[in-house]
């Protein structure tokens, strides 16, 4: 009697993945945008590289595509990603006193826009070099204390027709104003940041038979952008 061939055991579909392969998380993609805003603000990548450099890793799929973008950064050596095995047991609850992480800031139109009505930008959002608030017959509220500033200067073009628009900024920034009020107010209270690597934040426009108030907000700090220069973590 003839012994049956023995067949060979299939291979498991579930090969393992690379690391560089892996797909990444919002997490993961906010801390990499953090360390390149340390990274522009200390001098070591201008504006163009930083722009693009933030531009891939919010495209970012995975940490092949994360890993290259702080490679030439002395802060490189540092990042760490928690890549648990497949096989491996759940993680144990973080204490209660850990801080957790920051959602992603939001991506907002360049404008806001008001008329017979309200409108605000709040919380943790990102703001470029470039914003435009308008509004007739109501009101606008710019909050930019919780904001991810991405560049360097913020310029804020304020147009307000009967109606008011007001900004807070983090009492950290330099805060300029140059707008004119006709039967109305444009106040803007000036401040010079100690930091010289702190954003920018210039407010002008026109308020017409309506009001602009830009100010700092005190006790609100910006962490996003001078992180390592205030000292902070």
């Amino acid at each position: 009697m003839t012994k049956p061939e023995l067949q060979p055991k299939p291979q498991s579909s579930h090969a393992p993945v690379a690391e560089a392969e892996m797909r990444v998380s919002d997490a993961d993609r906010e801390r990499i945008a953090e360390l390149l805003r340390d990274a522009y603000a200390e001098g070591r990548l201008d504006a163009d590289e930083h722009a693009e450099r933030i531009g891939a890793a919010y495209a970012a799929k995975t940490f092949g595509d994360l890993v290259p973008l702080t490679r030439d950064l002395p802060a490189h050596r540092s990042v760490s990603f928690a890549k648990p095995p497949l096989d491996a047991p759940a993680p144990a609850p973080a204490p209660a006193a850990a801080r957790p992480p920051m959602p992603p800031a939001r991506h907002e139109s360049p404008s806001v826009v008001a008329i017979f009505g309200g409108a605000s930008r709040k919380g943790r959002w990102r703001v470029g070099a470039q914003l435009t608030a308008f509004t007739a017959f109501g009101g606008v509220e710019i909050d930019l204390t919780d904001a991810v500033f991405e560049s360097p200067e913020v310029e804020i073009t304020v147009t307000a027709i009967f109606g008011g628009v007001e900004v807070r900024v983090p009492e950290n920034v330099t805060l300029l104003g140059s707008g004119v009020g006709i039967f109305g107010g444009f106040d803007v209270r000036e401040q010079t940041a100690a930091d010289p690597y702190a954003p920018v934040v210039r407010v002008k426009g026109l308020a017409l038979f309506g009001g602009c108030e830009a100010k700092p907000r005190r006790g609100k700090k910006l962490k996003e952008w001078v992180r390592k220069q205030l000292g902070t973590d």
